[in-house]
């Protein structure tokens, strides 16, 4: 079975990423290819740009078009329905209401899991060509890119020794308090929440089946928040293959009242073709009107993609390779835009752990690594060379 794409649009809020994405799928669904389109952002507008109702499960669109908007809510019964009777049977111990304890019960974050678990449900059922996937604004994403990680590591290293802790304890505890202590079904309902998820980081940072795309504006603040997250976004293994410069000022527009804006959006493009090289530029123009409905979105992505297969791979490139120099190996990391003040590495026995601002990461040695020493560390361009002896 040949891998479907996986297309996922992010940036700041308000840049145009719902746009962009709609009219990426729309464009692959009009060349044929089996084509559908969700939203991990809570506050939905995929509907909104293309003018349709559309469900949780998936509606169709055009006769090669579904699109989908998660309603989280409906998943909980089925997905979290032991964790979350738990959790409200000690929330209702600790003296909350019933209603209260229901609300509280629902974890911040599980639109992005559910969300992540439907990606690789569609990436593995072979019903699809291309996956596109509109993402929440920069912070959330990174979240969400982050928690194939997140989840693998609890899942390795501490879901093991909870639940033979807990096993050992409840006796003792069910004796001494009065407080719900986890059984054996609720650990069973943890991994099989997380087998949902295995898999999907794999799906996610493979260059060759997954690319991010940037969505930005002509602004300062814009162009700076993106360089910021295709750092992190390289922190985790994701590939970017292209960045899409949205609502450029016509050329049409000759107005003097706009002549100082044409300037800056002029200075901000060449900072991002500068700035993002080697990675493709796709140009939009500011539009006219609203961009809703298929014949829009249609139109819209004609003028993006021009001759282009809106599903290829648009750049290639690996964010983290290994190479052998010598006697030594040397594990490259791309961090494009990484300030090396902002930088920190630690090992941890079979892990490197690299931390750019706020965000860390430990990547898990390859076996030709794992019983070697760091002797040194240096970026050299975009990427960070580290150095095993």
């Amino acid at each position: 079975m040949t891998q479907p794409r996986v297309l996922l649009f992010t940036g700041k809020g308000g840049v145009g990423k719902t746009t962009t994405a709609a009219a990426t799928a729309l464009r692959c669904a009009d060349a044929g290819l089996r084509t559908i389109v969700l939203s991990t952002d809570p506050a939905h507008s995929l509907s909104d740009a293309f003018d349709v109702p559309l469900t949780s499960v998936g509606s169709p669109i055009t006769p090669r078009l579904w699109g989908q908007q998660l309603d989280a809510q409906e998943r909980l019964e089925d997905a979290w329905g032991e964790i979350q009777g738990y959790l409200q049977e000690v929330l209702g111990w600790a003296g909350l209401d019933a209603v209260e304890a229901e609300e509280l019960s629902v974890i911040p974050g599980l639109d992005e899991i559910f969300s992540l678990s439907d990606i690789k449900s569609f990436a593995e059922s072979g019903t699809w060509d291309v996956i596109v996937v509109d993402c929440a604004p920069t912070a959330e994403t990174i979240r969400f890119l982050s928690l194939p990680d997140v989840l693998s590591w609890y899942m390795d290293r501490i879901f093991p020794v909870e639940r033979r802790l807990v096993k050992a304890v409840r006796p003792i505890l069910s004796r001494v308090t009065s407080l719900p202590v986890a059984g054996d079904e609720v650990f069973d309902a943890i991994r099989r929440f997380y087998d949902r998820l295995d898999g999907v980081r794999e799906i996610l940072t493979d260059s060759r089946q997954t690319s991010v795309r940037l969505v930005v504006n002509p602004e300062r603040m814009v162009i700076a928040e993106a360089r910021r997250l295709s750092t992190y976004l390289a922190l985790f293994g994701y590939g970017v293959d292209a960045v899409i410069a949205n609502r450029l000022l016509p050329d049409a527009v000759t107005d003097p009242w706009f002549k100082a804006w044409k300037e800056a959006h002029a200075e901000h493009l060449s900072a991002i073709e500068e700035g993002f090289s080697p990675l493709p530029v796709l140009r939009a123009e500011l539009a006219p009107d609203e961009l809703v409905g298929v014949e829009r979105l249609r139109a819209f992505g004609e003028i993006l993609y021009g001759d282009l297969d809106a599903a290829a791979v648009l750049h290639e490139g690996a964010p983290l390779t290994v190479e052998r120099r010598g006697d030594d190996f040397v594990l490259s990391l791309e961090l494009p835009f990484a300030d090396s003040d902002d930088l920190e590495l630690g090992r941890v026995e079979d892990e490197l752990l690299v931390r750019v601002g706020p965000y860390r990461r430990g990547i898990v040695l390859p076996d030709s690594l794992k019983r070697r020493t760091v002797s040194g560390a240096k970026m050299v361009g975009d990427r960070l060379e580290v150095n095993f002896v």
